[in-house]
């Protein structure tokens, strides 16, 4: 089994990737939208990423060869309990860097049904550390915005 851990900013292109692939993802906004009727829910953080582990496990104790995480996961401490299922479950876990300028990812926020501030959308560039085979990832693949739009 794989997991598959997506990284990138509000408006980098993860969720439109992941559909334009026909990939079924656990989606952090979607378990969101699940618990409180609304994706942007941001105070039911701990609830929501409890969920998608769950989710996660459940995919690998059924034997499903790859999960999807479709979640900003910006730092290596969001990244951390994948990489930790990963060596639980003993399967490979890969990210799917999403490297878009921020200035595109506000851009194309703007033209979203659910618009993200632009200043959280800053201040989450600002924390995000690129993920690396350093801290655990058996691959980091970058989707570049030339792939994306293609």
């Amino acid at each position: 089994p794989k997991l598959v851990v997506t990284v990138g900013l509000p408006g980098s292109g993860k969720s439109t990737w992941l559909s334009r692939h026909g990939i079924n993802a656990i989606s952090s906004d979607e378990i969101r939208r699940w618990i409180a009727d609304d994706p942007a829910t941001q105070s039911i953080h701990r609830i929501v990423f409890r969920t998608v582990r769950h989710l996660v496990i459940e995919r690998l104790k059924i034997g499903r060869p790859v999960t999807y995480i479709d979640a900003t996961s910006l730092t290596p401490w969001e990244r951390r309990p994948y990489i930790r299922l990963g060596q639980l479950y003993q399967c490979d876990v890969e990210a799917l860097f999403f490297d878009t300028p921020v200035e595109v990812c506000i851009e194309r926020n703007r033209s979203r049904d659910r618009v993200v501030p632009e200043e959280a959308i800053r201040s989450m560039a600002r924390k995000l550390l690129p993920p690396t085979t350093a801290e655990g990832f058996s691959a980091v693949t970058l989707v570049s915005l030339k792939e994306e739009t293609t």
